[in-house]
């Protein structure tokens, strides 16, 4: 049960492993790119692809989809990223209960968007944790967990690197069941990692250069990280931080070296609407931002 990319390594690990996946489980096909043409989600496309019957139901609440769900007779539910609360039949139905992917290392960071919030709260680290699901918001005990460095990663590069982990680890978990130990949560380090707004990725050039360059790589590529200049929209993908000063939003530099509450940043890529990402020093031959300039955040 997943939707996004992150979901897909779990799926293709437990057909290697020689696991009989009955169904996949995910959001339904959905407008995206520019087109808006409607699309399958990561999962879906996989799964097609491996022969595994595919399932999209707008909610899990009904009688209906929960009879359906328990009729595969499943010894066990994988959930990863999947995007729609499983009620407490469909938790139950499985014989092993259902097993969750969830990136972050729990109890910190429950909840939607843990690895953006790791990043923008300057975590030195996270990690993938592989838990038993219940009725609570990513309470349940833990099986597995590993951490890794996020250093000066973006959040895309970061979801794909514990994608790899929770596969691994999920297998890992499965081929020691029933009676692989499970360790309930600690009442201490709880977070929540509340879902992203899109107005979060407004850069914020009052804060410190530091929590300005962890907002372009908590967005990047999605929703992107963006500031305006004349109505314009620039998302910035990549940035420097810089030993530099002055009023938060100014251009200090023909280089659009930017002035933060303190610090500067740089950016190193970056991207005008409907164009595609360039490196900054590109942008600035085609469409120059003199020094001086204050830009709206």
């Amino acid at each position: 049960m997943g939707t996004p990319d992150f979901a897909v390594p779990a799926l293709k690990a437990l057909v290697a492993a020689g696991h009989e996946v009955v169904a996949c489980y995910t959001q339904p096909p959905r407008p995206a790119g520019r087109g808006k043409q409607v699309q399958p989600s990561p999962v879906q496309r996989v799964a097609e692809d491996l022969g595994i019957a595919v399932r999209y139901p707008v909610s899990l609440k009904s009688a209906e989809a929960q009879a359906d769900f328990a009729a595969l007779g499943a010894d066990i539910g994988i959930v990863a990223a999947y995007g729609l609360i499983l009620p407490q039949a469909v938790l139950d139905a499985p014989k092993l209960g259902c097993l969750n992917i969830h990136g972050s290392l729990l109890p910190r960071w429950r909840g939607a968007a843990p690895v953006q919030r790791a990043i923008l709260a300057g975590d030195d680290t996270t990690g993938i944790t592989i838990m038993r699901m219940e009725a609570g918001l990513d309470t349940g005990p833990m099986l597995a967990m590993e951490g890794t460095p996020i250093a000066r990663k973006t959040a895309g590069e970061l979801t794909s690197e514990l994608a790899e982990i929770g596969a691994r680890l999920m297998v890992a978990v499965l081929a020691d069941l029933p009676g692989h130990p499970e360790l309930a949560q600690p009442d201490d380090g709880v977070t929540y990692a509340s879902k992203i707004d899109k107005g979060e990725a407004r850069l914020d050039f009052a804060q410190s250069a530091d929590q300005v360059e962890r907002q372009v790589r908590a967005f990047a590529h999605a929703p992107g990280a963006f500031f305006e200049l004349e109505s314009e929209r620039f998302r910035v993908l990549s940035a420097d931080v810089l030993d530099a000063g002055g009023f938060p939003g100014t251009v200090l530099d023909p280089e659009l070296t930017i002035a933060c509450g303190s610090g500067a940043i740089r950016p190193a890529l970056i991207q005008r609407a409907g164009r595609p990402a360039m490196k900054t020093a590109e942008l600035l031959r085609g469409r120059a931002i003199a020094p001086g300039t204050v830009l709206g955040s």
